[in-house]
């Protein structure tokens, strides 16, 4: 099984989910605090590959959800330093394995590349905004 370096934020109720998910499925999950890191531009843009630049921010950064921020309208490097300057708009998890890069938890994406059992974990209520059901994707939350 693989070792994940993934990188949360710290709280996040889907970031929970995701690294017992990960556990459970036999992967060894070494988290950090996305938030804390002192990112680079080349170092963050190496978890993004081919993603279209949108697809690198959280869409539940309250910027993004504002309004404030359009990442459809922002360039590869004015993102890079925005997200290194305010690390709340980068889309998470960050995983790395084995010198591989990822962005965002899609599982079907994750079982192809290191592997996912077929259950996913017992589902809570989310510790931040303390839904009844989880919130199982960052669009569908109102947390950042």
């Amino acid at each position: 099984m693989a070792t994940v370096v993934f990188y949360e934020k710290p709280g996040c109720g889907n970031n929970t989910r995701q690294k017992v998910w990960l556990a459970a499925s036999g992967h060894t999950v070494l988290a950090k605090n996305l938030l804390a890191e002192k990112w680079s531009a080349a170092r963050l843009r190496s978890f993004f590959g081919t993603l279209p630049v949108a697809q690198w921010f959280n869409p539940s950064a309250p910027r993004v959800k504002s309004g404030e921020v359009d990442p459809v309208a922002v360039d590869a490097q004015t993102a890079l330093d925005m997200m290194i300057a305010e690390p709340l708009l980068i889309r998470r998890p960050l995983m790395e394995v084995d010198g591989e890069f990822r962005a965002g938890f899609d599982a079907r994406a994750v079982d192809a590349w290191i592997g996912l059992n077929d259950s996913q974990p017992k589902e809570e209520p989310c510790p931040i905004c303390h839904r009844s059901e989880p919130c199982p994707t960052p669009e569908e939350t109102d947390h950042a």
